[in-house]
């Protein structure tokens, strides 16, 4: 067991372990990303716990991962913490009907969460190819310009493509 598993942690502590700010945090349990903290009374200091800061760290890892809107970035979530209900399911399921459903379930999750990370995917290709048009045109303009190269020229002009490639 690791030592933060031990003892409630603090919101600061929170923040430094997952590299945000105690006010993303405060944030995050507004918009329904993060659950409330746990044993906090009225006037109490916020107290998470491990499983809290795996949380926190998975956003954070989504949100720079995907570029995602936090609405987006909660039904990818929402989507995440049904699965692993499902998962707790499976392992008391005993008939082969039940098991079924939970895997269609399951599969109808995975839907939604390829759905938006295909989007994604599909905009940063759009993006890709939009920069690559501009590379071509940039190099058509040298060479009309500057007709004559050198061969660092020719060697850039290389790189680039070799890059392109990969």
């Amino acid at each position: 067991m690791s030592a933060t598993a031990e003892k409630p942690l603090r919101i600061g502590e929170v923040a430094e372990l997952t590299g945000t700010t105690p006010r993303t945090i405060r944030y995050y349990e507004e918009i329904g990303l993060l659950p409330g903290s746990v044993q906090r009374g009225q006037g109490k200091h916020r107290c998470y716990t491990e499983a809290d800061v795996d949380r926190v760290r998975e956003i954070v890892r989504l949100r720079d991962l995907l570029g995602l809107s936090l609405d987006q970035l909660s039904k990818l979530l929402e989507a995440e913490a049904a699965r692993a209900g499902l998962r707790r399911e499976w392992t008391q399921a005993g008939s082969a009907p039940e098991r079924r459903r939970i895997i269609d379930e399951a599969l109808g999750h995975i839907a939604s969460q390829l759905e938006l990370v295909r989007g994604r995917r599909h905009q940063l290709e759009q993006l890709e190819a939009e920069l690559v048009d501009r590379e071509r045109l940039l190099h058509q303009r040298i060479q009309e310009k500057w007709p004559r190269r050198g061969a660092r020229d020719a060697r850039e002009e290389q790189d680039c493509e070799r890059q392109r490639s990969n």
